[in-house]
């Protein structure tokens, strides 16, 4: 689980320099790409998060 949180700081690391991207360029287009790129990154990092605390769950009911 700590590998997966691992990935999802990469993920959030990724959306934050797309964001930055979008922050430093000049054209509305490519603006909109950068942007869109980080929301998906944001998407990406929460599956995973959101996957690694379902996983926890039930492991946890289990009795693991």
């Amino acid at each position: 689980m700590e590998l997966a949180l691992d990935q999802a700081t990469i993920l959030r690391d990724r959306a934050a320099s797309e964001r930055a991207a979008a922050a430093a360029t000049t054209l509305p287009q490519r603006r909109a790409m950068h942007e869109r790129a980080a929301e998906a990154w944001d998407t990406m990092a929460f599956q995973i998060e959101d996957t690694s605390e379902r996983a926890a769950v039930n492991k946890a009911a289990k009795g693991q």
